[in-house]
């Protein structure tokens, strides 16, 4: 299945069913008066959370959502049926916007929440309503209240407890794959992720956590270079950062450097979040180089840097263990 976590959708709730003008007409029963019935209440269109979805890619192929009309009313003083509420079933983390991008509408964050975004229009009244002791005979009828519409965002923001960062080939995949059942593609070149991926790690039978993968951020992500930092948006609600560093690449400080300075031009609050510093691929260094890359990283982020290596399991239960702590302290909080 295709990952989306954008989507622009139009909405329209239901317009209100008409009133009616009728009059009584029995045999044997004379000046039986005004009876016509109020026009039914036109649809909602309500928005739902659920658990078994983790993309936007249906709202890709249906772009149009129109809630249905209420029913007319009718004689004998009979009301319209109101129609049913059309209920729009999204990922958790999903954020509604408004047209503009900018005005947040809903933050869809916890499985089975739902909102009323629009409400149907009322039903207009039948000509019942309008009998009066000098108006007997009302041959007034209201129409049904036009429902409401507009264009919205839609946008996934992935619920995770850990989120990966790091400079493409740092070996976020390869990690991943380690720690958790998730299969992500893993290559020997850049930018291999091209969309986020979830992992569940499981410590015991009563610690686990969820951590996602990002694509990687390079020099100048904020203005659009390489894939941007739009995906960074799926590591907002996360309790703690892995900041994933090459150590066999060398240039461990300014890789450090470079990928904080993205995050604090994105903003969200990412540069302040807790941030463990992994040298990452110990495998492919020397004792030596571990040891001057690691003081180095330690005097320039004033920060505990842990080593591992995805490939050969080294230094990774010290890292998920760290992880852990963390994430059970932000959850009692």
């Amino acid at each position: 299945m295709k990952f989306l976590d954008q989507a622009k959708i139009y909405l329209k709730s239901g317009d209100g069913g008409d009133g009616v003008t009728a009059f009584r007409r029995e045999k044997f029963i004379q000046l039986g008066g005004p009876d016509g019935g109020d026009g039914g209440r036109g649809g909602d269109i309500v928005f739902e959370a659920v658990e078994n979805l983790n993309t936007l890619i249906d709202f890709r192929y249906t772009q149009h959502f129109r809630a249905r009309k209420g029913g007319n009313g009718s004689g004998a003083d009979r009301t319209g049926a109101g129609a049913p509420t059309l209920r729009i079933k999204v990922p958790i983390g999903t954020q509604i916007f408004a047209d503009n991008k900018e005005t947040l509408l809903a933050d869809m964050d916890a499985p089975g929440k739902t909102i009323t975004l629009l409400r149907g229009g009322d039903g207009g009244f039948g000509n019942a309503r309008f009998k009066t002791s000098t108006n007997r005979a009302p041959r007034r009828a209201d129409k049904g209240w036009p429902g409401e519409e507009r264009w919205v965002w839609l946008r996934l923001k992935l619920i995770a407890d850990v989120g990966l960062v790091g400079q493409p080939n740092a070996g976020k995949s390869t990690f991943l794959s380690v720690v958790s059942g998730a299969h992500p593609k893993i290559a020997d070149y850049p930018f291999t992720t091209l969309h986020p991926q979830l992992g569940v790690v499981r410590l015991s039978m009563s610690e686990e956590f969820v951590i996602a993968d990002i694509p990687g951020l390079i020099e100048g992500a904020h203005e659009g270079t390489g894939l941007g930092t739009r995906f960074l948006g799926h590591v907002e609600r996360c309790a703690v950062l892995v900041h994933l560093i090459d150590g066999a690449a060398g240039n461990c400080v300014d890789s450090w450097r470079t990928v904080r300075h993205e995050l604090a031009e994105y903003g969200g609050g990412l540069a302040e979040k807790p941030e463990i510093i992994v040298l990452n691929k110990a495998d492919a260094m020397s004792p030596r180089e571990i040891s001057s890359r690691r003081a180095a990283l330690a005097k320039a982020s004033g920060a505990t840097v842990m080593i591992a290596s995805g490939v050969s399991g080294q230094g990774i239960p010290e890292v998920l263990r760290a992880l852990q702590t963390i994430v059970t302290e932000s959850r009692k909080k």
